[in-house]
């Protein structure tokens, strides 16, 4: 199958430089990489230049298509005629030498995918305990596999609020579990949500979807909006074999005020996806959830080092909370 890799960057052209050299390495190579360049310098122009890659494009985009989901359009429009599948990286990613290779087994096994996802290993602690395992207060539990549970998670635990539906897919309040909570079983999950820096997509999806521009610049959870819209009309899936390294880079990121707002309004933005006419119950949950954790953010200020950051995200979360009464996302 023919593919094209698009990485849309900001700032960061040393994490580029790694991504791309782990590309190089691939078993199967991409029939076309287009870099869509966001920065406000030459930096990464000069790194792709001074770097030989096979069948590279460079794009430099202006301000009117600066930002996340305006640069993976932006390419989309750009990849060849003949491209089947394009597939979206973060530049501050490494994969694994067969990365590719299990994405597009995964669409030979599943004819019916319009999208599947790769696998980020180096980010949670697994162990394999069978299938007869009872898990703990303090554990996730899943598929034979068990790992340490997040504290927000085991407290909305405690008050009946965790989510009910698998890892990867949306319950009708939202605040899920993402698909970071499947296990490295080796497996291929069906999914309704795919990270969009691990992601890939039939080039036929995007005839009649495209990514929203409401999320603008650091673009947080425009993956899950393209991917639960994506999932009304077709099949979409996660292959924990496609694995890749992830090292969150914290350049180009916007400040932690800005970040805390984004968290809630984006967050309402995409439950309105899944459920755009709640219940009572699933909008007091959702409401309920979202003050819960802009709780716990402010507790913070006390339990890590990080006070400043702790603060302002959460005084961020809680504005966006607020705005949601007289200014709610369209």
């Amino acid at each position: 199958m023919k593919f094209s890799l698009v990485i849309c960057t900001y700032m960061r052209p040393e994490p580029l430089l790694l991504l791309l050299e782990s590309v190089k390495k691939q078993t199967v190579y991409p029939n076309e990489i287009l870099i869509i360049d966001g920065s406000f310098n030459d930096e990464t122009e000069k790194v792709v230049e001074k770097n030989g890659f096979d069948q590279l494009h460079y794009f430099k985009v202006s301000d009117e298509n600066r930002g996340l989901t305006k640069q993976r359009n932006y390419g989309i429009e750009r990849v060849a005629e003949a491209i089947e599948i394009i597939c979206f990286l973060d530049d501050d990613t490494v994969l694994e030498t067969d990365y590719f290779e299990k994405l597009m087994e995964t669409y030979q096994l599943h004819p019916d995918a319009l999208g599947v996802g790769g696998y980020i290993h180096n980010e949670t602690k697994w162990d394999y305990v069978g299938n007869c395992y009872k898990a703990t207060p303090n554990e996730f539990y899943f598929d034979g596999w068990k790992r340490k549970d997040g504290s927000r998670f085991v407290l909305r635990k405690k008050l009946g609020l965790d989510s009910n539906c698998p890892p990867g897919y949306s319950s009708l309040y939202s605040h899920g579990r993402s698909v970071g909570f499947l296990p490295p079983s080796g497996k291929i999950y069906e999914v309704e949500m795919l990270m969009g820096g691990v992601s890939s997509f039939r080039k036929k999806a995007f005839e009649t979807l495209q990514f929203s521009t409401y999320f603008e610049g650091y673009g947080l959870y425009e993956d899950a909006d393209f991917s639960l819209r994506l999932a009304k009309v077709g099949k979409l899936y996660l292959n924990t074999a496609a694995q890749l390294y992830h090292y969150h880079d914290v350049s180009g990121r916007p400040n932690q005020y800005r970040y805390g707002k984004m968290v809630v309004r984006n967050g309402w933005y995409v439950w309105r996806v899944k459920n755009p006419h709640p219940e009572f119950k699933d909008w007091w949950k959702w409401h309920l959830i979202t003050l819960l954790l802009t709780f716990i953010r402010f507790s913070n200020i006390f339990t890590t080092n990080k006070k400043k950051e702790a603060l302002t995200e959460a005084i961020g979360r809680m504005v966006g909370w607020w705005s949601l009464w007289f200014n709610k996302p369209k």
